[in-house]
């Protein structure tokens, strides 16, 4: 029996590399958090409706998320560096357009263009991983870290924002990412190899179905969210659906599809989708509640709101290694549910945080979330993108991420939108009687609205104004609380009956790369 050649060791450039790949993931996974605690700041100076505060959160994620199976496929037509480095372009040039944001519809644009810029970097940057390590031990290490930073800068983005919320302007926190910029545009064409397939096509059409399967819903679900169902949201609703549809009949008969339908046919690819989906959004979700809940409920400053959501951290620095070595032994399905579980536990404990609690109780649940989702993460992307052969990288990739970052914007847009659905129904109840109506209005809008018309009233008015809102944030959180919970449930279920316990029949390995005793040890076979 004929034993495969192994494949070529890692050595110090791919390292290396790899270090530089973090630069560019680190920002755009900061960018998605980095506006959490610049929330009053941004309403204070722009007055956005609560519609648009949303979309200033929202429209980054779910631009990434539409365009990253297109920009998985450009990289493989054009050269995952090249695309790479026009990323870093456009990224910085659109942060500094949003620093400037005059308005909340400009700040909205700014946004959506850095979702663009976003798109060519992240499928770029795994795909550059899935070429530069060979052995499968060492992709698995890879990604990895790769992973770890990913969810780093999402962790990182509230700390920075806090750090320069501080002392300079709210929009100081985008300016942040333009030396980053610049120093990858410097060191990355000296480090990092080019590589693309000749075979890949980028298919326009499929790009437009892609976005328009996802903009038109997402703008139905905030609406219905918000002020439930209308015969206006049928056109969005309709919109969405039939593009949806197009874009996967398309798939399937065109030559290079941005989905390639055969990734699907392997046992447990579909499912970690579905986990990817769900992990991110109760992540996402989650970590908008906690930033406005410490700020803008229990009056802690941005700086040190953000050092304090540090402390779940330690928690998340433990479970990551171990949820993978328990793996080892009982399969990721299990662990992956577990996680679930225990995420879900998290959240229905923070119904005990309340206007006058402790800071400690929600750090306390926030630990369990974090705990229960970082299990899941650190197993789940390594698990989708083992299967992805060589020359279709870019677009497996992208595919991982578009199901983490849609999975996180809707999170945002889902959670975001519940939650304010339940403020300003109890806060229509809790307003004092005397209030303008152009100041309850303005309050009905978002928490940091009523505090700026809670200081411009003043008095014992103005402070029963705040206390209301604060009372009626912590009501709507509740009720978003066992939403997610009820969401993280479902994960575990789909984690336990659609993954197998080994993908592909590739056993687990110990950290000497040797095959667990009483596995099997079959090879992952390429795909056709």
């Amino acid at each position: 029996m004929s034993l495969k050649p192994s494949p070529p060791q890692a050595g110090r450039r791919e390292w290396t590399a790899l270090a530089v790949l973090c630069l560019p993931l680190l920002i755009v996974s900061m960018d998605v958090s980095v506006l959490f605690f610049a929330v009053p700041h941004i309403a204070e100076a722009l007055s956005p409706t609560a519609t648009q505060l949303l979309w200033v959160f929202d429209v980054y994620g779910f631009v990434l998320a539409g365009l990253l199976l297109t920009m998985g496929g450009l990289a493989d037509r054009i050269g995952r560096r090249r695309l790479l480095l026009l990323g870093a372009v456009a990224f910085g040039a659109a942060s500094v357009l949003a620093a400037y944001a005059p308005s909340a519809g400009w700040l909205i644009a700014a946004r959506a263009l850095l979702g663009i810029g976003g798109a060519t970097l992240m499928p770029s940057t795994l795909a550059i991983i899935r070429t530069l390590f060979a052995d499968d031990a060492e992709r698995a290490k890879a990604v990895g870290v790769w992973s770890a930073v990913m969810a780093g800068g999402v962790g990182i983005g509230p700390v920075i924002s806090g750090v320069l919320l501080e002392r300079f302007w709210w929009g100081s926190v985008f300016l942040v990412n333009v030396p980053v910029m610049v120093a990858l545009l410097v060191v990355a064409p000296f480090l990092l190899p080019e590589s693309r397939s000749v075979a890949s096509r980028v298919d326009l059409a499929s790009s437009v179905l892609s976005l328009l399967a996802i903009l038109p819903v997402v703008h139905v679900l905030k609406q219905l969210a918000a002020d439930g169902w209308s015969p206006a949201q049928l056109p969005y609703a309709v919109t969405g659906l039939c593009a949806a549809v197009a874009f996967v009949r398309r798939q399937s008969r065109i030559d290079s599809p941005m989905v390639d339908p055969r990734l699907f046919a392997r046992r447990g690819f579909g499912g970690s989708i579905a986990v990817q989906v769900i992990g991110m959004f109760g992540v996402m979700g989650n970590a908008v509640l906690m930033t406005q809940y410490l700020q803008s409920v229990l009056g802690y400053s941005p700086l040190s709101a953000a050092l304090w959501s540090l402390v779940p951290s330690v928690a998340v620095g433990m479970a990551a290694p171990a949820a993978a070595a328990v793996s080892l032994r009982v399969g990721r399905p299990v662990v992956m549910a577990t996680g679930f579980v225990v995420a879900a536990v998290g959240f229905v404990a923070m119904r005990a945080a309340g206007v006058d609690s402790s800071i400690w109780v929600a750090l306390v649940c926030a630990a369990l979330v974090a705990m229960g989702l970082v299990s899941v993460a650190t197993l789940v992307t390594e698990y989708a993108i083992g299967v992805a052969p060589p020359e279709r990288a870019g677009s497996v990739s992208a595919l991982v991420e578009t199901a983490g970052e849609l999975g996180g914007a809707l999170g945002m847009a889902v959670l975001g939108s519940i939650l304010g659905a339940v403020y300003a129904a109890r806060l229509e109840v809790l307003l004092p009687v005397g209030l303008p109506p152009a100041a309850r209005d303005a309050a009905l809008q978002t928490l940091g609205e009523a505090g700026v018309v809670a200081r411009q009233v003043g008095g014992g008015e103005g402070s029963a104004v705040l206390a209301a809102a604060r009372t009626a944030y912590v009501d709507g959180m509740h009720v978003t609380d066992l939403a997610a919970a009820a969401l993280l449930l479902v994960g575990a279920v789909v984690a336990l009956a659609t993954l197998p316990r080994h993908r592909d029949g590739v056993a687990p390995v110990a950290a000497d790369g040797t095959p667990v005793p009483g596995e099997s040890a079959e090879r992952l076979t390429s795909m056709p």
